[in-house]
């Protein structure tokens, strides 16, 4: 099994900023994509940030220039960084990764999500 477990999520005032970390665990060969998705109350999940091995780096609209992603290929880890928050940033945030299990196929994993919640 794959576990990806996030940390570093909490309440910030606006315009401040939080780290959010992911590490994953188990029985893999590579991930090959990580990132965050976020799920606000009320609202369809949004995939916010990703990362691929090479370090090649996408962002969703509304946090760039805010947001920065960053990955430790040997340790399986990735952060977030987020500067500049804004009330609307408020919702709970998910690990993201495409793990590579070697013979026995690729799938998506998700972490069970930190809170991250922006007060104006």
């Amino acid at each position: 099994q794959v576990q990806l477990v996030e940390s570093g999520g909490g309440l910030v005032q606006a315009g401040g900023s939080l780290r959010l970390s992911c590490a994953a665990s188990g029985n893999f060969f590579s991930i090959n994509v990580m990132g965050w998705y976020r799920q606000a109350p009320g609202k369809q999940r949004e995939l916010v940030t990703t990362i691929t091995t090479s370090g090649r780096t996408s962002y969703a609209d509304s946090v760039k220039g805010r947001f920065a992603i960053s990955r430790d290929n040997t340790e399986n880890t990735v952060n977030l960084q987020m500067n500049s928050l804004k009330p609307e940033d408020t919702a709970v945030y998910l690990c993201y990764g495409v793990v590579s299990r070697g013979v026995a196929g690729t799938y998506n994993y998700w972490g069970r999500g930190t809170q991250v919640t922006v007060s104006s």
